[in-house]
């Protein structure tokens, strides 16, 4: 995704690229100066990025590469992704209905299992545009409002693995082979007033790879010195956002978003003018880790 899109957590490879925090989204036009008949700063429709905006741009993506390459058979190896976990939703029970009885109404069409599991569209499972917002940019070529197909899941997977330094690709292009991205959605929302643009990426797989990945993207995110630490969101401990360094004077900012939710890792990445509006962001990515949420789970 991409995450876009950060991704799995383990032991750092020993050639990285350069990290940088989900796929590269669109970057937001600088707002206009003042005079007359002047347009709004359009997020959704950029101008081509200096080498700094490309750097910052393609955080996530690094990032993701990194994480991918630590957990999927490079670091900790494929041992972990075999305890503990079953993905497999609950079977229905069966009972036999008296003739004439009426039939129990139909259950939710998305959401999750206490086990872990979500259910659903990825489409149903994406948080619904919000008031303020509107569909905005494409991510890439996956779209602006998509539930990607199994061709486009196998096409994000190799994203994350171009990315990576040549001897390390063919080891994470198998890993990903043996645990597969089995659902994957994405759908990115503009301010309605054009100060940012917001991307929610949700990645289907694994929960063991979901959650050691995510472990090591949050320290990537807090640990490493490269990222500023950004807002916690409130009821919900398992998030973490951060923010690249920012330049002084610039005027577009970013800030990344990440959580493991059972067998979905949600990412959020947000451009816009500076300084970023974390007062509209913080309960957008909340909103959206609610809808997530699993049954019977603690906070």
């Amino acid at each position: 995704m991409s995450d876009t899109t950060m991704n799995p957590a383990g032991a750092e490879p020993a050639a990285q690229p350069e990290p940088t925090l989900a796929g590269p989204p669109a970057q937001p036009e600088p707002a206009a100066q003042p005079g007359p008949a002047a347009p709004e700063p359009a997020v959704h429709a950029p101008a081509e990025p200096g080498p700094a905006g490309r750097r910052a741009g393609f955080a996530v993506r690094a990032a993701a590469s990194v994480a991918a390459a630590a957990l999927l058979g490079v670091g900790i190896g494929l041992g972990i992704l075999e305890v503990g976990f079953d993905d497999s939703p609950a079977p229905a029970a069966a009972t036999a209905q008296p003739s004439g009885a009426p039939t129990a109404s139909a259950g939710p069409a998305f959401g999750a299992q206490q086990n872990g599991t979500h259910f659903g569209s990825m489409r149903d499972l994406l948080l619904p545009v919000p008031a303020g917002f509107r569909l905005g940019a494409d991510s890439g070529a996956f779209g602006n409002d998509t539930e990607l197909t199994e061709a486009q899941r196998k096409a994000w997977v190799e994203d994350e693995v171009r990315g990576l330094p040549a001897k390390l690709q063919d080891a994470v292009r198998k890993a990903w082979q043996e645990i597969p991205l089995k659902g994957g959605g994405v759908r990115s929302f503009a301010a309605e007033d054009g100060s940012m643009q917001a991307t929610v990426w949700l990645l289907q797989y694994h929960q063991a790879a979901v959650k050691a990945h995510d472990a090591w993207v949050a320290a990537l995110g807090s640990d490493s010195g490269l990222f500023r630490v950004g807002p916690p969101i409130p009821g919900h401990p398992e998030a973490h956002c951060y923010l690249p360094d920012l330049a002084p004077g610039a005027e577009i900012d970013e800030l990344e978003c990440s959580a493991a939710l059972g067998d979905l890792r949600v990412v959020l990445h947000v451009e816009g003018i500076a300084p970023l509006p974390k007062d509209r962001i913080v309960p957008l990515f909340a909103q959206q880790l609610d809808r997530l949420a699993i049954p019977g789970a603690s906070a």
